[in-house]
């Protein structure tokens, strides 16, 4: 009975789902299941004003949904990002086909590369990472940082972006990135993780493989892989 159980605990949930009830907040998180958006992108996607936009994210920041973070890009703009709570609630319902998956950062040199070696680990689909601005080598704290985790990335290099099909699909991992790439781009999610090589916490480049490897495991079953027809 509800009296032997967490009270509490009920009343969290309940508050959670109710702020999910609206249409607008549903599309919200379940937009953000993928990636992270700007506010600007959200309101276009749903076609409403900015005030009401405000309006739906501080109802879902409220209950934990969703936090904003601030862009290590321009400074200027901010990324609302859903929270494990919504990931644990909410599920992408439509597939998105993709050939390859090409993870994309400024200096192609810890985050994309990182998130390359995550994707080999655990999905057959074609992955590549990249860089808008490539540096001229990997950073050593991101090769350690693979290497605890069963990843092997002593012999890559940093590469430019190559010539991208339209059956790519897109993540950029870096705010930078997001923001120098144009949006009809093709298929493009975004993940704003923190830098780590600007972090002075010594595991910087563990906790960005860890952001990471927990969005991956959250994209993973909405790929739907799509074969590359013969030529």
């Amino acid at each position: 009975m509800i009296e032997s159980m967490n009270v509490e605990l009920f009343r969290r949930r309940a508050k959670v789902h109710a702020a999910l009830a609206d249409p607008y907040r549903l599309a919200i998180a379940d937009q953000l299941t993928l990636g992270d958006c700007a506010p600007s992108e959200l309101a276009a996607s749903l076609d409403i004003e900015s005030n009401l936009l405000a309006h739906h994210l501080a109802a879902l920041e409220s209950v934990g949904l969703i936090e904003r973070l601030v862009s290590q890009g321009d400074r200027r703009r901010r990324y609302v990002r859903l929270l494990p709570e919504g990931h644990r609630i909410l599920q992408h319902a439509t597939p998105i086909p993709a050939r390859r998956v090409v993870f994309i950062c400024t200096e192609n040199a810890a985050r994309s590369q990182l998130a390359e070696g995550i994707w080999k680990q655990n999905h057959p689909l074609q992955a590549m990472s990249a860089g808008t601005k490539p540096a001229r080598r990997i950073h050593a704290e991101a090769i350690r940082a693979a290497a605890r985790r069963g990843i092997d990335l002593s012999h890559a290099e940093p590469r430019a972006i190559p010539e991208l099909d339209p059956g790519d699909l897109i993540v950029t991992v870096c705010d930078r990135a997001h923001e120098d790439l144009p949006p009809t781009l093709g298929q493009l999610l975004h993940w704003s993780v923190p830098d780590p090589a600007t972090s002075s916490a010594p595991d910087a480049y563990d906790a960005a493989a860890e952001n990471l490897a927990a969005r991956i495991d959250a994209l993973l079953p909405n790929i739907e892989p799509v074969k590359n027809e013969p030529l």
